[in-house]
């Protein structure tokens, strides 16, 4: 990894785990070597990273191309591990080749060509996001399975409305537009029918073209309830594109899922991602539509 590299990545890792990251950090090239050894793969060039791991490309001993994964939270890795191991009847998510969570890291394929979603002709992904829906929500929910569609949301609200007092989001977006998508949010989990078991973080930059195999969902963060929820970051993503309505009448007919809800849904999340434009920026015309869907 480059010094440039190290300084980004260390910049979002303590921004999620605090100062100790910093130490993690500093032996995760050591990490990565044993791993490599023990493991038998070649280690390659840092592949694009999030804010809770480092990811290396690799080569496993018989050719195949891969990813390592290595993170400071162990606890956090398990849970995506576990995910990843309940969707695998799917063949819809990355395959997991090696973990370890001891050591925070784990060793998937990497999905080639890779292409995220937002980057793939759009007329093309409402058949191929609906196809992607099917595979997923064709596998059953674990009898056991501890995370709700209705905690997920708990845990959103509490923790970006914590943000709607900063001057610049405070300005176009009011504690009653708030309470507001958390009353419909409410209003839909009670009446949830038909629950699935859901990717639950299912946006387009969280799914890559495996070519034949179809559309590949990484990252996810498994919770049972409505199907639509699955497809409503895909559609308000239309916000000042086709607008956020026409995308949803597409999505639904190509998803086979309720459109009534999925708009239903679309508001309720519209001042998450206004929250998001207020924050790193987009279209003018995606925010107007967005805070006008959460009146």
């Amino acid at each position: 990894m480059t010094e440039v590299d190290l300084e980004d990545i260390s910049a979002r890792l303590t921004g999620r785990f605090g100062a100790d990251a910093e130490g993690w950090l500093a032996g995760v090239p050591a990490l990565a070597a044993r791993l490599a050894a023990r493991w038998d793969f070649v280690l390659g060039e840092l592949f694009d990273s999030g804010a809770s791991s480092v990811v290396l490309r690799c080569r496993w001993s018989d050719g195949t191309p891969a990813v390592l994964k290595l993170s400071p939270d162990g606890a956090l890795l398990t849970k995506q591990l576990e995910m990843l191991r309940v969707f695998a009847p799917s063949g819809r998510v990355p395959a997991v080749l090696a973990a370890d969570a001891d050591a925070g890291a784990m060793v998937l394929e990497e999905i080639r060509p890779g292409t995220a979603a937002e980057d793939l002709p759009p007329s093309t992904l409402p058949v191929r996001w609906g196809e992607l829906l099917t595979a997923l929500h064709a596998v059953a929910p674990p009898a056991d399975w501890p995370w709700s569609l209705r905690g997920r949301f708990e845990e959103s609200f509490d923790r970006i409305g914590r943000r709607i007092t900063e001057p610049a989001i405070a300005a176009r977006i009011g504690p009653g537009t708030w309470q507001r998508a958390i009353e419909r949010c409410e209003t839909l989990l009670d009446t949830q029918a038909d629950v699935v078991l859901l990717h639950g973080d299912l946006h387009p930059g969280n799914v890559l073209d495996g070519a034949a195999r179809g559309l590949i969902a990484i990252d996810p963060k498994a919770c049972v309830g409505d199907p639509c929820f699955d497809a409503v970051d895909y559609v308000v993503g239309g916000a000042g594109r086709e607008g956020v309505e026409a995308r949803c009448h597409v999505v639904a007919n190509a998803c086979g899922l309720d459109g009534d809800r999925l708009y239903a849904w679309s508001r309720v999340i519209a001042p998450m991602f206004a929250i998001a434009h207020l924050t790193y920026g987009g279209l003018e015309q995606a925010l107007d539509e967005l805070l006008t869907l959460s009146r």
